[in-house]
């Protein structure tokens, strides 16, 4: 089974899809492409069925990464499906705690700069809805900063995922996936 990571923001049409995307690129270039799953849904279903920002797609599209992106709700039952959700905001991660079914759901929620090294003061990754062009270049620095500690954390995990010798899994539930993102 993949490592699933989904990033979680608002309507999901400006920070979550351009956290995925990005986080998408450095996972790519890490080689662990077949290995982690990476989506991204908001809290709400306001933008639901709708493409990126176009604001959003210039900025990564300027920087080099590439995405196709549809926003959707995030759905409590996704949980059992995700190894790990990254919020983008305080707002999310509370709103993603109470949808949690399980103290071992919510425990797989952290914020985004929480993988800053150091991780800053202040972990909030402001919505650049409506502000300017300026405001998606400063979330998408910030997002950034975070990749290269989400990236580690994941690897970490990846290799405690892996099977002993002659064990017959990786402990995350099994069952047949075939590559879409229906849980993120």
């Amino acid at each position: 089974m993949p490592y699933r990571v989904c990033f979680v923001c608002t309507g999901n049409i400006c920070r979550s899809p351009m956290a995925e995307a990005v986080f998408r690129a450095h996972v790519e270039e890490a080689g662990l492409d077949g290995l982690v799953e990476v989506g991204s849904a908001g809290t709400g279903g306001w933008h639901e069925g709708e493409p990126a920002d176009h604001r959003t797609v210039a900025v990564l599209t300027e920087h080099g990464y590439e995405q196709d992106h549809v926003a959707r709700e995030f759905q409590a039952d996704w949980f059992a499906r995700l190894d790990l959700v990254i919020a983008l905001d305080s707002g999310h991660l509370d709103e993603l705690r109470r949808l949690a079914p399980t103290p071992g759901d919510a425990a797989r929620i952290r914020l985004l700069r929480s993988f800053e090294h150091p991780a800053p003061d202040d972990l909030e990754v402001p919505d650049p809805y409506y502000g300017g062009r300026e405001h998606f270049l400063e979330c998408l620095e910030m997002v950034e900063a975070a990749m290269e500690g989400l990236l580690a954390t994941v690897r970490r995990a990846l290799d405690t995922d892996a099977p002993a010798p002659g064990a017959g899994g990786t402990g995350r539930s099994s069952g047949e996936h075939d590559g879409t993102k229906e849980y993120a």
